[in-house]
């Protein structure tokens, strides 16, 4: 166990007190449309109605912030004319409120300090945190470089203060949702197709007559427009098959669950392949235009046969060859599912390699009810000097991963750690919107990195774990709050949405913005910040893109011509993809120049030993991740997580029902709460299921605290992705503990 230099510290809920406003009405998906319609026109004539897009996913859905006269936020509405939502948002979105509400928040700046022998946080102004931040910076950048301050960041935040590093001269930054993410399938679409996957993805659900989903939880991550399209498909008639040890939600509105045994999909995937080739049932016409090694593709899978996978995935062979008919009767309207979070196994570029060259087969990609062709709006810089180009950052400190394309966070962990003989010493962190101690694998190397630190600062909303080892603690308003920068993401329309304040920032929190350009004038420098408020920058890129904030704000959403041609592939044209060939590669022969299979292979993983099970985890509807867990709506909603158990394992153990249990991994780490068993037929007796994000052990994050398991505890062993960096999660393996292994005896 790592012996920390820096204590972990309980943030009280210091500062000033508040009332909580709650929301109570959720919306799920297929609402009655006249009550919708009713309830959205009763509020708008009786509170003020400003724009906004979510924080709470990714998916940044556009939305409408309803506040009283008091200025309290009463509701949160889905924008009707935004893309990301088409007017409905999610539990999480409605719940949104919540984080404003929630009388948990960090409310004001604290400093790390020493009371009679004990480490607390006191109070501060920002003043004097801001200052006592830029005096560090500066020490630090003047002795080792800027580069050695590097910036671990996620969400809205992460973007002001990504313009604050690469001004200072450092491009030492990363973020989890990269290499624990969604790294490898951006690796390995875009070591096939020429281009990342991207985010929200450009996959025609609702036209396609055939989705597979491998390990994707659509429903369960509730990303917002792909849960509504999967919903139109089924009603038109389309073929859902899911690949999942567990039987998600998708599952459950499919017509094949394939119960595939951990760890096994690349050979399911090579089967397919070779179903589609050896009964000549491929896309042949799409295949022969816009594809290259198809041949030596041919070869590689001829061996592969449903035969070989059955031993392997204990998918029945005539199993394996019906879905790939199907797939194949579908095509082009099919649809081999990208996912999201895909750090598994290890082999997670080639397992996503080998999903893109299955949809090369089908001739999914460019083709209406498979991938359309996005298209986004580029919103224009503001003005300022060019950034100082860095000594070294990221890429070097990720070299021995060719294919990385950002930084690895696990990557800025090691170097941080070092050594004597460490070329990129890192010895500050500024950590904006992740709860890296909830986020990132093996717990016990960020702890070992954070005690090698000379500072580390936290900029965050709520008092979450990684927030108590800061050196100073700086309370982020949240984006009900703030000016943010303009919400831009590729689509099959191009639009932008705008975040206004709905509220004024509670307690004496503040914008990230704001947080910015205070140090940077601290730091001199202030020529990147020349404006005096970040409703200035937005008034400028919006004048440039034909519009006002004036408008915006009446608008929230505004929709722009495509500019590109078609959504999708035209008969009488030719298309050159972003690949060395300008064909879509199914032998690469850039993989092959770096040592790598040029086509993917099917490599055995570890099992587990006798008595352990493989811990797999994934999203809960209601929660993002480990951010959502307190809050006050959400957490109604579902407050802890269950352990799902096959119920011949429950016999064996002698389990019941809601029984509490404690887990322990392969490398003998025992989860610090216990977890409610669920005995259910839904996950394979190799295999328990948990709900990501619980078992915080905050103590103030007062609704959160000891609820569940944390799946992140467990976590210990990871398998490094060789092409990418990313980190296999998916490699651990639990026993089911009945006696509370925490419990000292009476003297």
């Amino acid at each position: 166990m790592t012996t920390s230099r820096r204590k972990f510290i309980k943030i009280s809920a210091l500062g000033i007190g508040g009332l909580a406003t709650v929301s109570t009405a959720y919306k799920m998906f297929g609402g009655n449309a006249y009550l919708d319609a009713v309830v959205k026109e009763n509020i708008a004539n009786k509170f003020k109605r400003s724009a906004t897009y979510c924080e709470v996913c990714f998916w940044k859905c556009a939305a409408w912030a309803y506040s009283d006269d008091e200025g309290n936020i009463q509701k949160i509405i889905g924008n009707d004319d935004d893309s990301h939502c088409n007017g409905r948002l999610c539990p999480r979105g409605t719940g949104g409120v919540g984080m404003y509400s929630d009388d948990d928040r960090l409310k004001t700046p604290l400093i790390r300090t020493t009371i009679d022998g004990e480490e607390t946080y006191r109070e501060a102004s920002w003043e004097e945190a801001l200052d006592l931040i830029a005096s560090k910076f500066k020490g630090i950048k003047e002795t080792y470089g800027a580069e050695s301050i590097a910036l671990l960041k996620h969400g809205s935040p992460g973007s002001h203060l990504e313009h604050l590093f690469k001004a200072m001269g450092s491009d030492t930054i990363a973020e989890p949702a990269y290499a624990q993410c969604r790294g490898p399938r951006e690796t390995g679409f875009g070591l096939t197709f020429g281009s990342w996957v991207g985010s929200p993805e450009p996959t025609d659900i609702r036209d396609t007559k055939c989705l597979v989903l491998i390990g994707s939880h659509i429903g369960e991550n509730m990303h917002n427009t792909q849960v509504q399209e999967m919903s139109d498909a089924i009603d038109n008639g389309a073929t859902i098959i899911t690949v999942d040890p567990r039987f998600s939600t998708a599952a459950s509105k499919s017509e094949h669950w394939l119960a595939i045994k951990p760890a096994t999909d690349i050979a399911l995937l090579l089967s397919w392949m070779h179903v589609l080739i050896e009964e000549g049932i491929y896309n042949k016409k799409y295949v022969e235009k816009y594809t290259s090694g198809f041949e030596q593709l041919k070869a590689h899978v001829q061996k592969y046969t449903p035969e070989w996978a059955y031993g392997i995935t204990t998918i029945k062979p005539d199993v394996i060859r019906k879905t790939a008919r199907i797939m194949a009767d579908a095509a082009p309207a099919a649809i081999i599912h990208p996912g999201r979070h895909v750090t598994w196994y290890g082999d997670d570029s080639q397992r996503e390699r080998a999903i893109a060259i299955l949809n090369g087969l089908l001739g999914s990609w460019g083709n209406r009810g498979g991938f359309y062709l996005k298209e986004g709006l580029k919103v224009p810089d503001f003005p300022c000097p060019e950034y100082p180009e860095p000594k070294w950052g990221w890429h070097e400190i990720g070299e021995k991963y060719p294919y990385a394309e950002m930084g690895n966070t696990s990557e800025v962990v090691n170097a941080t750690i070092g050594g004597s003989d460490n070329k990129y010493p890192i010895k500050a962190w500024m950590v904006a919107g992740t709860n890296l101690i909830q986020t990132l694998p093996q717990r016990d190397k960020t702890i070992e990195a954070i005690n090698t630190l000379d500072f580390m600062v936290v900029v965050d909303t709520m008092p979450m774990e990684i927030t108590g080892y800061a050196d100073v603690v700086l309370p982020e308003c949240t984006y009900l709050e703030r000016y943010d920068e303009i919400r831009s993401a590729p689509n099959r329309i191009p639009s932008i949405a705008v975040r206004i304040p709905a509220v004024k920032p509670k307690y004496d929190s503040k914008p990230a913005w704001w947080i910015s350009k205070e140090l940077g004038e601290r730091l001199g420098l202030g020529e990147y910040f020349n404006y005096n408020d970040f409703e200035e920058v937005i008034e400028w890129q919006l004048q440039q893109l034909g519009t006002s904030l004036e408008e915006m704000k009446k608008l929230g959403v505004k929709q722009y011509p495509r500019k590109s041609g078609s959504l999708f592939f035209e008969e009488d044209k030719n298309h050159t993809f972003f690949t060395p060939s300008g064909k879509i590669e199914f032998y690469s022969h850039q993989l092959a120049a770096k040592g790598f299979d040029p086509i993917p292979v099917y490599t055995p993983h570890p099992e587990p030993p006798q008595g352990f099970y493989r811990l797999n985890y994934g999203r809960s509807p209601m929660h993002t991740f480990s951010r959502t867990i307190n809050n006050p709506n959400l957490n109604d909603l579902k407050s802890e997580n269950t352990l799902w158990v096959n119920p011949k394992v429950a016999r064996i153990l002698g389990l019941k029902k809601n029984q509490e249990v404690w887990l322990k991994n392969q490398d003998d780490v025992v989860s610090t709460f216990s977890i409610k068993v669920r005995v259910t037929e839904r996950v394979r007796w190799d295999s328990v299921y948990m709900y990501h994000g619980f078992g915080h052990n905050n103590k103030k994050l007062t609704r959160a605290f000891g609820k569940g398991v944390s799946d992140t505890d467990l976590i210990t062993k990871v398998v490094v992705d060789p092409i990418m960096g990313g980190t296999g999660l998916r490699g651990n393996f639990v026993s089911i503990l009945t006696e509370n292994p925490h419990k000292t005896l009476a003297i």
